[in-house]
């Protein structure tokens, strides 16, 4: 049954907090302390439905995942270690995990059947598939979109891959792949994507190489890999972190500090933007968390305007655009965002459904190509009711903007913010939020 909520104006957001561990590192613990001999404890790991599909589809390889005192601990195989499933692997929602662990898959002697829920079966997988069968995973009927039956070799080809557009999943697929293979396996991309799995990589003793050169990146991975188990700490999900610190520029009188937030440079594109529209957003406490630097931010009510948003800064901020989209609506101004075509082949078609919740609140928005516009004012109309599509940060990002609005806003379901951020409510209320 749909979930709808109702957010309102609301002023003051006052405290501290912790936002969920970051989704990407936590998919990338469990997948690599699978891969890995020995025991991985993970300490921060995202309880979230996307993460636990994850921990159940390695669990099904034969990696034991255990809840302990403090986080989880995986009990790995060592790369080529993991068995047959019995039953279909079903990601639920995700599409990070799925995309992954055909990664994985590829590289094991064994058939395996990937699954999903309705809106993961119509997201597209060729873009990694491509790559992955070029090294030798064979996939049943040519399909490319879930449910999939795969089969791995452990006589893998080593390559080196070029990316059409740039993307984490897909590059990070491929070098988990090349773990299985003799050789160097090498990613190149023309902008750089989050870099958490070559990071953990080489945590968990991957010989791991990046090398940029001309704007380019590319990340190479020997094969035939030995990899131990290491402890993990998960810091905190900085597109998470992006709904609190939202809420907090636009409503009145607001002051937060949201602790221990991963500041990778590969994942600030939304803190750099908002910066350059004026918010008041101050790091604190830099430090380093398991390979990884985080810190504290201090977020301030501001004053915005308008700017341009490049197309090469997507990559590191590609979830944060519904969210910099309601921000947008507060600036004074036209924001433009420009490269926004990976938007389409997310849990919706986002670009078209941050266009079209904005139009509901009465605010100017308009798409150009795989542009996106807003014109935005200090004062938000708000009042309307927002169709999710069953994703989770449409969901998320336009009850923040209801948070600010003049009148209320409604989003037709919040069943599906589970999958990545369930204390969504309770943490935006202790801040000071109004939902009913």
């Amino acid at each position: 049954m749909p979930q709808p909520l109702t957010a309102s104006r609301s002023a003051r957001f006052k405290g501290r907090v912790r936002v969920p561990g970051d989704k990407s590192i936590s998919h990338r613990a469990l997948i690599l302390g699978a891969l890995a001999t020995g025991r991985t404890p993970i300490s921060g790991l995202l309880k979230a439905d996307d993460v636990m599909a994850t921990a159940r589809a390695v669990s099904a390889l034969g990696a034991e995942v255990t809840e302990v005192e403090g986080g989880f601990e995986v009990l790995g195989q060592g790369v080529g270690g993991l068995l047959a499933p019995d039953a279909p692997l079903d990601f639920g929602n995700s599409g990070t995990g799925s995309r992954l662990m055909l990664g994985v898959a590829a590289g094991h002697d064994m058939e395996a059947e990937f699954t999903g829920d309705e809106s993961l079966c119509r997201r597209p997988m060729g873009r990694v598939l491509a790559p992955l069968q070029t090294m030798g995973l064979l996939v049943e009927g040519g399909r490319t979109t879930l449910p999939l039956r795969v089969r791995g070799t452990r006589d893998l080809v080593p390559i080196v891959y070029e990316l059409p557009v740039p993307s984490a999943q897909v590059k990070s697929a491929i070098l988990l792949a090349g773990l299985h293979a003799p050789g160097r396996t090498t990613v190149i991309e023309s902008a750089p994507s989050r870099d958490h799995t070559e990071r953990m990589l080489a945590h968990f003793g991957a010989e791991v190489t990046v090398v940029e050169r001309d704007g380019a990146r590319a990340s190479t991975v020997g094969g035939d890999a030995e990899l131990r188990g290491r402890p993990v700490e998960v810091p905190g999900d900085p597109s998470s972190a992006a709904f609190a610190i939202a809420a907090a520029i636009i409503c009145e009188g607001s002051d937060i500090t949201v602790e221990h937030v991963l500041m990778n440079p590969t994942r600030t594109g939304f803190i750099d933007t908002l910066r350059e529209m004026g918010a008041d957003i101050e790091l604190l406490g830099l430090r380093d968390a398991g390979g990884e630097p985080v810190g504290d931010l201090r977020v301030r009510t501001s004053a915005l305007k308008g700017v341009r948003v490049p197309s090469e800064r997507a990559p590191a901020m590609i979830d944060e655009y519904p969210i910099l989209a309601v921000v947008a609506a507060f600036a004074e101004g036209e924001t433009r965002m420009q490269g926004l075509a990976e938007l389409r082949v997310k849990e919706s078609d986002r670009l078209s459904a941050t266009a079209a919740g904005l139009l509901a609140c009465g605010v100017e928005a308009a798409i150009e190509g795989d542009h996106l516009i807003v014109i935005g004012s200090s004062e938000v109309p708000g009042g309307g009711m927002v169709a999710t599509h069953m994703d989770h940060r449409i969901a998320m990002a336009f009850l923040i903007l209801g948070l600010g609005a003049r009148a209320p806003v409604t989003v037709d379901d919040t069943s599906m913010i589970a999958t990545s951020f369930p204390e969504f409510v309770p943490l935006m209320t202790g801040l000071g939020g109004q939902f009913s």
